[in-house]
């Protein structure tokens, strides 16, 4: 009787086995062929993609970001998705997912901005590497663009590192867009010298300079009378490589200049009253 009662036993046992086998084997084989046909989708997609961006010419950072933020993603994605196939409750994996999410992004706050400021940059390209830029404070030449920080060369070749959240939310001039430059000097000629001749010989000086533009021209013009001095624009135009020799040579040029032509700068003069 006991022997009976133990075949029946192990009879229910392996039929059940053998029913939950039946109504579980669909759903492994559907999973299987979904993880299968998902993991070719998402790597023809990644080739796709990062295709798209080097014919674009994105930054070589940015298209590792991007192409591996849509693997992770869609791999994550594909794995809730068989978790459910399946019949694994994922509504509370999920929210163990989403508060993990916040946790993080309320830590890593800055990072992310930085994050999401080297991306945009990065896609929308108001600079790249080589340009002379002014922002945040600082004027330099960009000598590495990352997705958290973009790295500056002063002219006093000192390296600054910007993070990309404050500088893509700030004024960025960009000096070298245009593909030259003019360089802004004044300098000063008493009230009683020739403006006609001055800017004769200096705009003469101007173009000996070896790295001064022909085209377009350099001008000089009155910029403000007072103060008992006549104060002129000088500005030279030259490419960004050149802008600092042609900063300080220009100026050495022109004084020089206006010294051989007998062109007085202005005297200071002081005013005292005696009471």
């Amino acid at each position: 009787m006991i022997l009976q009662i133990q075949t029946k036993t192990g009879f229910d046992l392996l039929t059940k086995l053998q029913e939950l086998a039946f109504a579980f084997a669909p759903k492994l084989v559907g999973a299987i062929v979904v993880y299968i046909v998902g993991v070719f989708l998402i790597k023809k997609l990644s080739k796709i993609v990062g295709s798209i961006l080097h014919k674009k010419n994105y930054d070589k950072s940015l298209q590792t970001f991007l192409v591996s933020l849509i693997k992770v993603t869609l791999t994550i994605l594909l794995v809730l998705t068989i978790a459910g196939m399946i019949g694994i409750d994922i509504t509370s994996f999920a929210a163990i997912l989403a508060g993990a999410g916040l946790a993080i992004g309320a830590a890593l706050n800055g990072s992310l901005g930085n994050l999401a400021g080297g991306v945009m940059m990065l896609v929308f390209k108001p600079f790249k590497v080589g340009d002379l830029i002014e922002a945040q404070g600082t004027i330099g030449t960009v000598i590495e663009q990352g997705v958290f920080a973009t790295t500056v060369l002063t002219p006093d070749n000192k390296t600054t590192i910007i993070p990309n959240g404050p500088l893509s939310t700030g004024v960025i001039t960009n000096y070298t867009s245009h593909g030259n430059l003019r360089v802004d000097l004044t300098m000063a000629i008493a009230l009683d010298q020739d403006i006609d001749k001055a800017r004769t010989v200096a705009i003469e000086a101007m173009l000996n300079h070896p790295k001064v533009l022909k085209t377009p021209a350099p001008e000089v013009s009155v910029l403000k009378i007072g103060d008992g001095m006549c104060t002129l624009a000088v500005r030279p135009y030259t490419l960004q490589a050149d802008y600092w020799d042609v900063y300080f040579g220009t100026q050495e040029l022109v004084k020089k200049a206006f010294d051989a032509n007998k062109i007085e700068g202005p005297t200071p003069t002081r005013i005292i009253i005696q009471k």
